[in-house]
């Protein structure tokens, strides 16, 4: 029934405006379009000028009531880095912005038409088309040399206490993956994937390192304060890890492992004493995947390390539960940590 009434809505508003325009175009028939044309002219440029005050005072009030308010301070080291080049391009975006609309908007209401008035031409200048294409290249390029540095940062080589946690993402869930306590993740095979055998990421029960990593649904934990590695996966197509609170973002792709590092500053409990109880860090599909995209997020729990410790000790391994409970094959604490990512003889079949 509402369908039916803003279609109709629609359609009357098109035939009033339609009839305004004939009744303009009456008008300026009767009194002589010439006429009509100068004084249109003249009210369309207080209007410009109108137009160019209130919306500047619109992007004022805007910023000012927003600000802060869209997302909390970043959570990470990178994160603070990324909210400073944006500010930084925000702040000289918003000079240009303000400059040239104020030209546009001020050149339209000063040289208005008038009957003493007569046109000047200026079609071309090599010293302004030199200076309005040089300056803002350089000043883009310099943007996007900081913006490529943040992003090698971001994708390069993580240090080597990082935690490491695999992100696997299918429609609609997210799925993660934690090394035991031999500090390695075990191998895997999309072939393998068996929901039934409990083995939701393919894991290789024949390979030794795969019998602690410890499988969890919906809730990442991480070590405030401590670098942690994320090993991105998906299932399906092509998902997209969201951590806006990080200000971290990276596609997840079926058959090719993507990843990316940051450094947690505060903890979940630091971030609900500043925002409320209802806080929560937040992991969003951030790339359309499916009818039910919009409810493909997750929760990351930032702690510290023996809060980690703690929740790691009640977690079963996967290749128990896969082998019906029974106790996971030893590990050796001593062994570097690794990942998926690894160019070893094996990791050719590691692909999901």
């Amino acid at each position: 029934m509402s369908t039916t009434w803003i279609i109709v809505a629609f359609i009357l508003g098109f035939i009033i405006v339609f009839q305004i325009a004939k009744a303009s175009e009456y008008v300026a028939i009767l009194k002589g379009e010439e006429k009509t044309r100068k004084e249109t002219n003249k009210i369309n440029a207080f209007l410009l000028l109108a137009f160019l005050i209130v919306g500047l005072f619109g992007v004022w009030y805007c910023n000012e009531q927003l600000k802060g308010k869209i997302l909390p301070e970043a959570a990470s080291e990178h994160g603070e880095r990324i909210d400073t080049m944006i500010l930084v391009t925000l702040i000289i975006t918003f000079i240009v912005f303000v400059i040239t609309q104020v030209a546009l908007f001020w050149f339209a209401f000063r040289y208005q038409e008038k009957e003493d008035r007569v046109p000047y031409y200026y079609p071309h200048n090599n010293k302004l088309e030199i200076i309005w294409t040089v300056i803002p290249a350089i000043v883009l390029t310099i943007l996007v040399g900081f913006g490529l540095y943040y992003w090698f940062q971001i994708t390069g080589e993580a240090p080597k206490n990082a935690q490491i946690v695999e992100v696997t993402g299918s429609q609609f869930k997210w799925e993660f993956r934690y090394p035991g306590k031999d500090g390695r993740l075990g191998r895997k095979y999309f072939k393998e994937i068996n929901e039934l055998k409990a083995n939701p990421l393919g894991q290789i029960w024949d390979d030794p390192d795969n019998h602690d990593d410890i499988v969890a649904n919906q809730e990442m934990h991480i070590v405030v304060g401590k670098p942690v590695k994320l090993i991105i996966h998906a299932k399906d197509v092509i998902h997209d890890v969201g951590l806006a609170h990080f200000r971290m973002k990276m596609d997840a792709v079926p058959g090719m492992p993507t990843t990316m590092w940051f450094t947690p500053k505060y903890t979940t409990r630091q971030m609900k004493e500043k925002y409320g109880e209802n806080f929560n860090y937040e992991i969003s599909c951030d790339q359309m995947c499916g009818t039910g995209h919009y409810g493909m997020r997750g929760v990351v729990i930032v702690e510290s390390q023996s809060e980690f410790n703690v929740w790691q000790a009640k977690q079963q391994p996967q290749y128990a539960a896969a082998m019906g409970g029974g106790a996971p094959a030893p590990a050796n604490p001593q062994a570097p940590a690794t990942d998926t990512t690894a160019n070893s003889a094996g990791s050719t079949r590691n692909i999901n």
